[in-house]
C-alpha cells in the first residue's frame, strides 16, 4: 500500500482519537459517514446520531495509537486496524482495544464508515 495513504489514514484515526475532536459535534459530523454505525468495545451497536449526540460529553482520556495497519478494499474503500491504549485520566487505569474501522473516500474525502472496538 502507498506509504503516504497509510499515513493519511492513520492521521484520520488518531484525529478523532484526540478529546479536542471527540468533543467537537462539528469536526466528528465532517469524519463519519452519513451511514457510519459501530460496535463499541462494550459491544453495544451505536449509531452515527449516537456517536454525535453522546461522544462529547464523554470524559477525556488519553489514547495512544499503536500497531496500525491500513489496507485498500478497493479503489474507495479502505480497512484499518490497531491497537488503542486508553489512560483513564481519573484514576491511571490502562485499558487496551483492538480496533477496526472502514473509511470511504467520496469526492476526495475519507469518512469513516464503520468502526468496531474489542477489549483484550
Amino acid at each position: 500500500m502507498n506509504p503516504e495513504l497509510t499515513d493519511e489514514l492513520r492521521m484520520l484515526e488518531e484525529s478523532h482519537l484526540q478529546p479536542t475532536i471527540r468533543m467537537d459535534r462539528d469536526q466528528l459530523a465532517l469524519i463519519l459517514h452519513e451511514s457510519f454505525t459501530e460496535i463499541g468495545a462494550s459491544g453495544q451497536f451505536h449509531s452515527r446520531q449516537d456517536v454525535l449526540d453522546h461522544l462529547p460529553d464523554e470524559d477525556p482520556t488519553q489514547r495512544t495509537l499503536e500497531d496500525f495497519v491500513a489496507q485498500m478494499l478497493s479503489d474507495n474503500l479502505a480497512l484499518t486496524t490497531y491497537t488503542v491504549a486508553r489512560t483513564d485520566l481519573s484514576d491511571g487505569h490502562l485499558h487496551r482495544s483492538r480496533r477496526s474501522s472502514i473509511w470511504i473516500r467520496e469526492r476526495d474525502a475519507w469518512r469513516l464508515r464503520f468502526h468496531q472496538g474489542t477489549p483484550m
